[in-house]
């Protein structure tokens, strides 16, 4: 998730558990930067390998294993710049901050790209996809909750924090369950049997559900609204990904081949040839309007490039304010 929620709930978690009210500045503090220091794990980078940080994103930083480890560095950094304004012992220090990176992996585990959280005795990328990566509805409610803690010393605004994130997430679960069943039943209402169906909520909210399903040749892209008040928002299809169909020149034992290979892992074989744009391959599980096959992020290949040259990889940002109030719209659209 995004780094001020990440953040808030590590800090949350050791407040929770911190009964002396002097203690829990500093509990909420070495939480705060212990829940966000994981994601630094995007600094992984190579100027040749354009796909690397994408491999090493929510890997072993985020794994249930590496949190010892973890909690360890962040602790050992504490205590070597901060000794002083912290005073606090060692095991103490170790404590909050082990809670606080423990926390990253796991809430990550809960949107919807996946995370490798039992590296390394698994490469499997674990993905409840429940939540978005940005929602205020989830995080603001926790800053609030994390502020009044430290204000007013009481650890039990802490402990509401960490109930309101597990009620919200546990909203997610029914939501999608619902958003599962309006996707198979939007299918079988234009004679579909999917192959597979996954959903996700779009940005900021678990009301409105990209629903992406597979069948034999094509995705289609649909969005659900889970409320009272129900409704489709019937979307779009392509052709799924072949790589000898779309790249018949491409020698499949080039770097680009293995690369296309790497990506359709990271995107979980969810890949179809930009129909708009020759030579690219788009991951047709994100778009800011959940109906909308506007990928967020794509790789180019190039036919002609050198057998040992890399592919391309390209962020897409395109309009967000366009791309919110078309997803605002759905929101408040009335039932037809």
């Amino acid at each position: 998730m995004d780094p001020l929620t990440q953040g808030l709930i590590g800090a949350a978690v050791p407040q929770a558990v911190t009964p002396n009210r002097r203690l829990l500045l500093r509990a909420g503090f070495l939480g705060l930067i212990a829940g966000m220091l994981p994601d630094l794990d995007v600094l992984i980078r190579s100027s040749s390998d354009p796909l690397l940080f994408l491999e090493y994103h929510r890997q072993f930083s985020h794994s249930i294993f590496f949190i010892p480890v973890g909690g360890l560095v962040c602790a050992g950094l504490f205590y070597l710049l901060l000794r002083r304004r912290i005073d606090l012992p060692f095991k103490m220090v170790w404590l909050y901050s082990t809670l606080g990176y423990g926390t990253h992996g796991l809430l990550d585990a809960f949107t919807s790209y996946g995370t490798i959280l039992g590296w390394p005795f698994s490469e499997e990328r674990v993905s409840f996809g429940i939540i978005s990566v940005v929602d205020p509805l989830f995080t603001l409610p926790l800053l609030v909750l994390v502020l009044l803690a430290v204000t007013y010393g009481k650890s039990r605004f802490a402990l509401v924090a960490v109930l309101w994130a597990g009620m919200y997430l546990g909203a997610g679960v029914i939501q999608r369950h619902e958003a599962i069943k309006m996707g198979a039943s939007l299918a079988m209402s234009r004679g579909h049997t999917p192959v597979r169906l996954a959903v996700k909520p779009s940005f900021g909210n678990v009301v409105v559900w990209k629903v992406v399903y597979e069948t034999e040749e094509r995705f289609f892209v649909d969005a659900v609204r889970v409320t009272l008040a129900p409704r489709f928002f019937p979307g779009t299809s392509v052709l799924k990904l072949v790589v000898r169909r779309d790249f018949p020149t491409l020698g499949k034992n080039t770097r680009q081949a293995r690369d296309i290979e790497r990506f359709a892992y990271l995107s979980d074989g969810y890949l179809a040839r930009d129909p708009s744009v020759a030579g690219r391959i788009i991951d047709v599980r994100y778009s800011m309007t959940p109906n909308e096959i506007d990928a967020l992020w794509s790789i180019d290949v190039s036919v002609t490039a050198d057998p040992d040259a890399h592919v391309t990889f390209q962020a897409h940002r395109g309009d967000p304010m366009e791309g919110l109030n078309r997803l605002w719209a759905m929101l408040i659209a009335p039932v037809p």
